[in-house]
């Protein structure tokens, strides 16, 4: 699912470490029989390895990747920094989380996350707070973020689709 911000989290970080993938992307509200067969809690993201091993959840999927692909390393190595680095995660995630969907935050792709709900945000709604528009702006010319990027009039083309619960077809459904 293009939009699910926890497939999101691993794109990000497929993208931002440069990690040659294929996307399949699943309809949420009708999720295919064989996607069970791969993954029985049908959670998203799902990662299938070239051995055939499964791995979901999207902060599962994301320590995994940075642990397989230790080029660009996204999360740190010491102990005590990651420990920080979620700590700080989960004061921000209880501040912020009413205001998103219930999305839980975790590690530093809390950022990400929160680029890919605040995107549906004018830049005016941050100009009471300039250090976070700047980051915003860096943010958006990030190659990995780039790579990400859907317009903001499909972001709310579905957004309207997904409030007004108007069904969307599947590749398989198409006509």
């Amino acid at each position: 699912m293009r939009f699910c911000p926890f497939a999101h989290r691993a794109r990000l970080v497929l993208n931002t470490k440069g990690i040659k993938h294929e996307t399949i992307n699943i309809n949420l509200s009708k999720k295919p029989e064989w996607f069970f067969l791969k993954n029985p809690s049908g959670l998203v993201p799902t990662v299938e390895t070239s051995d055939g091993d499964m791995v979901y959840d999207s902060a599962v999927v994301c320590e995994y990747l940075d642990e397989v692909y230790p080029d660009k390393k996204l999360l740190p190595s010491s102990p005590f920094e990651k420990a920080q680095q979620k700590m700080i995660m989960e004061y921000f995630s209880s501040k912020i989380q009413p205001y998103f969907y219930n999305y839980n935050f975790v590690e530093n792709d809390c950022v990400l996350q929160f680029l890919n709900n605040l995107i549906l945000c004018p830049f005016s709604c941050l100009s009471d707070t300039p250090e976070l528009k700047k980051w915003m702006e860096s943010m958006l010319e990030d190659p990995g973020v780039k790579a990400c990027m859907h317009p903001v009039d499909t972001h709310k083309g579905f957004y309207k689709t997904f409030i007004e619960k108007i069904p969307t077809m599947t590749k398989e459904e198409e006509p």
